[in-house]
């Protein structure tokens, strides 16, 4: 469906995008789909329709419009009137978008933190660019190809836009070293930078392997299984896989590793859309690594769609214990839709259920967008995130599992073993300095400082011994002093136990982990933080209703017990 009119018209590049949005990109096959001629012909008036009114626009308007960024607004709000999830990304965000899901990005190779108006290198990727050109742990960035990188100016999007691009390419930076006056200039070729979504993987104790998933990319799947692979050789024949703050990502890399988790022919999860185009159902392929060992599944309400293919899946053939909180309930499916202009369109085609028969989605009302956000908002009131007896369930939507545990729909996966929210330790204070980086630059500094000491001790020597001084967090609130963040004595005590673990974490982060090249494991960071970590420590002494699971016992869930 091509228009005639010449091509370097501005308002006629974008009408492929309306009509695209109408069709599906073409993926949506024809009359058929939509009911026939007549709703074919509703589409064509509605094309004619907004073509008119940008013709109009760009031709007697009173003043000059960008039509372009019209055209994005319309199609973002006429998406507004559908579900939560559907929505367009023009082209710089759909760029942005996808390079979240790939295994990798090109760039120089180094993790930063922005603080005080002044950059900051954590750690050079190893064998990286920087790593190989020289730059280090504590180095100040100061310029890239000759733009400032100091000053209240600098953000994010500067920094990115300065030290990524094209592999091959070549861009100078200057950089302070600590304890130096003087500048050095290093030329740094870009290459291919790896991104991992595996941020821990390591042995609790003898039998017990832990796993963190940040999110479901390109290389998930490999990275998990690589990490499986070598807890096993350490002896592990338990499994906790944390799937807390997982947003999702791609469907398949779920699936493979529920089947590496999952025996016998089983369902994984099925899709429904309209008409049978996009129904699906999953179910295992292939002898998996861990099929028999007890595992634990850890969730709260920032674990999302394919986290909750993975949770529903285990919990629906009685295969692992599920512990934490609700999770999001994200149950539509997206279809990713590439648009002429590189813009994208991720189109909802179907919802997806869990083996027993539930839909994940929560609650929603087409066009109601504002009422669906403020879902979490609605836990707190309810006092959902910190008491077990606020859960309520829907007993219409009642269904088993395969050994006929009782679990209920409605929205997310309830979890089998509840954990209350942790709030004892957050106050304002605490915030401020997350927000101004601090707790993490005061490590950063500690860590440079004193490499040569730390470095001789090994990780587990110095997790047993090191401890966060009293004059260290005097130095972290003299820090926090010099960027203008209000002390406060109360908030300052409450939080204490908190900043001293999180700089203890950090400062081993920075030491002994990202040392081994291709490996993206944060281990020590997670291994300090857990000892404070309530869902991590009844993950532990909840052991032994997962191991009753994975020998065919049933065990009480709150599902259960609850009382509703």
């Amino acid at each position: 469906m091509k228009d005639k009119q010449p091509i370097n018209n501005p308002l006629i590049i974008k009408l492929p995008i309306i009509i695209a949005l109408s069709l599906a990109g073409g993926m949506l096959i024809g009359a058929n789909f939509f009911g026939g001629q007549a709703k074919m012909s509703n589409i064509s008036k509605g094309v004619n329709k907004f073509r008119e009114i940008l013709s109009l626009v760009e031709t007697s308007y009173v003043d000059s419009v960008n039509t372009d960024t019209l055209v994005d607004y319309s199609i973002k709000k006429m998406l507004e009137k559908l579900d939560p999830h559907t929505a367009y990304f023009a082209t710089d965000e759909a760029t942005v978008a996808r390079t979240q899901l790939e295994s990798g990005f090109d760039g120089i190779g180094i993790e930063y933190n922005l603080f005080n108006d002044t950059v900051y290198v954590v750690n050079a990727t190893p064998s990286g660019p920087s790593d190989i050109a020289g730059i280090k742990s504590g180095d100040r960035l100061i310029a890239a190809d000759g733009t400032s990188l100091v000053g209240p100016k600098v953000n994010s999007t500067i920094i990115f836009n300065k030290l990524r691009g094209k592999r091959g390419s070549e861009v100078k930076v200057e950089i302070l070293r600590h304890g130096e006056k003087n500048l050095r200039t290093f030329t740094i070729t870009r290459d291919r930078i790896p991104t991992y979504s595996v941020s821990a993987g390591y042995m609790v104790d003898h039998q017990t392997g832990f796993i963190k998933i940040d999110r479901f990319t390109e290389s998930t799947y490999q990275e998990f299984r690589n990490t499986l692979i070598s807890l096993k050789n350490q002896g592990a024949k338990r499994l906790m896989l944390d799937l807390r703050g997982n947003p999702g990502g791609y469907k398949d890399r779920a699936e493979k590793i529920v089947d590496e988790l999952l025996g016998g022919d089983k369902m994984i999860v099925y899709t429904d859309g309209k008409g049978t185009q996009y129904d699906s159902q999953t179910v295992t392929k292939f002898d998996g690594l861990f099929e028999k060992g007890a595992v634990m599944v850890l969730i709260d309400e920032n674990s999302a769609s394919a986290s909750e293919i993975v949770a529903g899946a285990l919990q629906d053939n009685d295969r692992a214990l599920i512990i934490g909180r609700r999770s999001f309930g994200k149950g539509l499916v997206q279809m990713p839709v590439s648009l002429s202009d590189g813009s994208e369109l991720r189109l909802t085609i179907s919802r997806y259920y869990t083996p027993s028969g539930r839909s994940i989605q929560k609650p929603y009302l087409m066009g109601h967008e504002e009422d669906y956000e403020k879902d979490y908002d609605m836990r707190i009131k309810s006092g959902e995130l910190f008491v077990q007896d606020s859960i309520k369930f829907n007993e219409k939507l009642k269904y088993r599992t395969i050994g006929g545990r009782v679990v209920y729909g409605g929205g997310g996966i309830t979890p089998d073993v509840f954990v209350a929210r942790d709030t004892t330790y957050f106050t304002k204070y605490l915030s401020e300095l997350w927000g101004k980086n601090i707790i993490r630059e005061y490590a950063l500094n500690y860590s440079t400082e004193q490499q040569e000491i730390l470095s001789k001790m090994s990780f587990k020597d110095f997790n047993k011994q090191f401890v966060v001084t009293d004059e260290m967090m005097q130095a972290v609130k003299a820090l926090a002093k010099q960027t203008k963040v209000t002390y406060n004595e109360k908030e300052f005590q409450r939080s204490a136990q908190y900043i001293k673990l999180q700089i203890k974490a950090y400062i081993a982060r920075n030491i002994w982990s990202k040392k081994v090249a291709n490996s993206g494991l944060n281990n020590e960071y997670y291994q300090v933080m857990s000892l404070i970590d309530e869902t991590f420590q009844k993950a532990i002494r909840q052991f032994d209703k997962a191991e009753k699971l994975a020998r065919g016992e049933l065990v009480e869930t709150i599902s259960q017990s609850t009382k509703h």
